[in-house]
């Protein structure tokens, strides 16, 4: 059988993970299909956080990773039913459009992006929207819907990828690029009050994680960190809901608030959380925290000890501030291109099978921290990890391509599961992570956006 690609050299820094074995990976190699290894991508993802776990817990051989599981929960949005209907994915004005010279990817989902789109296009209407694409290379579509900033995208090729300036920031550096505190005092430092639980499907219990990530990459790590049994507050800003679908997809054993971190009450609240919490994600636009002295490197000036995971679209380089999302990097770095076909109407670029780059991308963020709480564990110390979905992307590219004739392997029908919610009944997937042998499940159901108070469970 094919080889399982290792993707933990990035949390081979890290004494407690220097010999750690990789965590065991079982089942059918390929199922999708296609010319990039996306299953590598997904097996090898999980199997980075399953090692990490087994490090910070002491644990070599307790948790593996198998293909079922790990196909279905990274299609978890399309096989989750609220009262027995499918979410709606992409929005009708996001997708792939013709423009002057080439196609272009819009992304529309959210009614802010939406409205920006049409505002920085001149246009009133979905019709507007083309006939003004149609007029403009890609090239000026994407930096005009961006100087409005809207979200979008040119299709290039990935050869055209390679040489723009933007790659370099995107490609530099390991999958997980890890940071310590350069020097934290002996006093500044304390013994962490947390250590891992000897119960094999909680042991997370008690540890305390601020979630400040919106739409999939994020908030699929804080979700699987929650089942593991941490304490997950989401903190999301007023005004800008979530989008219900997605809520619920990645709601699993978390609470949610909302709170408006320009109210210096607010702010201070969400301060006094940080004093206790163990763990930070953030999912924001880089430097887009840092007015509210949320940057990592101010979170770390203050509590050393603490675990800080940020993730971006495009890492560093020119477009380090844009928006992004999985969708629009797949467009930019050659993946749409890559997966494009041609039909009766000619060529059309096109996409990988499932959303790999954001799920890929949240299970290195719970891998990134679970290093360093194991990390943690031994010195005292915190520290601070980036990804980015660009960066992820180059992983993918880096993976041996498959052989176009290879077999693929069908997967069995996923396991359903079904619980009652504030949303209504629902059906969904479990987390791709086996314990011991049995599949690990979510522990509640998804509460109502927003209601939860800032403060810890306990």
């Amino acid at each position: 059988m094919e080889p399982f690609p290792d993707l933990t050299d990035s949390l081979r820094g890290f004494e407690a993970l220097r010999a750690a074995p990789p965590a065991g990976c079982f089942g059918p190699r390929r199922w999708w299909g296609g010319p990039l290894d996306v299953e590598g991508l997904a097996l090898g993802s999980v199997q980075a956080a399953a090692t990490a776990l087994q490090a910070l817990t002491d644990t070599a051989g307790r948790y593996a990773v198998a293909s079922g599981p790990t196909a279905a929960s990274f299609d978890s949005l399309g096989h989750l039913r609220i009262s027995g209907s499918k979410p709606q994915g992409f929005a009708p004005m996001s997708g792939f459009r013709p423009t002057l010279d080439g196609w272009i990817r819009l992304h529309a989902n959210y009614p802010h992006h939406a409205a920006r789109l049409m505002e920085a296009l001149v246009a009133s209407t979905p019709q507007d929207v083309d006939r003004a694409l149609l007029s403009m290379t890609s090239v000026e579509a994407e930096e005009a819907i961006a100087a409005g900033k809207g979200v979008a995208a040119a299709v290039r090729t990935r050869e055209e990828w390679l040489s723009a300036p933007m790659h370099g920031g995107a490609s530099e550096g390991p999958w997980i690029k890890f940071m310590r505190p350069a020097s934290a005092q002996a006093e500044t430092l304390r013994p962490s009050s947390w250590v891992p639980s000897t119960e094999p499907f909680q042991p997370l219990a008690g540890l305390r994680v601020l979630d400040l990530t919106r739409v999939i990459a994020g908030p699929t790590s804080t979700r699987f960190l929650g089942a593991l049994g941490a304490d997950v507050l989401r903190i999301d800003p007023p005004g800008l809901p979530e989008l219900t679908d997605a809520f619920v997809d990645s709601g699993f054993d978390k609470r949610s608030a909302e709170a408006d971190l320009g109210d210096a009450d607010v702010l201070a609240a969400v301060q006094h959380l940080l004093a206790s919490a163990d763990v930070v994600v953030t999912g924001y636009r880089r430097g887009g925290l840092d007015r509210f002295g949320l940057s990592p490197e101010e979170l770390l000036a203050t509590r050393p000890d603490l675990v800080v995971v940020t993730l971006s679209a495009w890492g560093s380089g020119p477009w380090k501030a844009r928006r992004g999302f999985d969708s629009l990097v797949q467009a930019a770095c050659g993946i749409a291109e890559r997966y494009g076909r041609y039909d009766d109407d000619g060529w059309k670029p096109g996409a990988l099978p499932v959303q790999a780059l954001d799920h890929a991308t949240g299970y290195g963020l719970a891998a990134a921290a679970l290093a360093l709480l194991a990390e943690r564990r031994r010195t005292g110390r915190g520290g601070t990890a980036q990804l980015s979905l660009a960066r992820t992307a180059e992983e993918l590219f880096c993976l041996p391509a498959p052989e176009p004739s290879g077999p693929l392997s069908s997967l069995p029908e996923p396991e359903y599961l079904e619980t009652e919610s504030p949303y209504g009944h629902l059906r969904f997937v479990g987390p791709p992570l086996m314990v011991d042998g049995a599949p690990l499940r979510y522990g509640r159901a998804p509460e109502r956006y927003g209601i939860s108070a800032l403060a810890w469970r306990h």
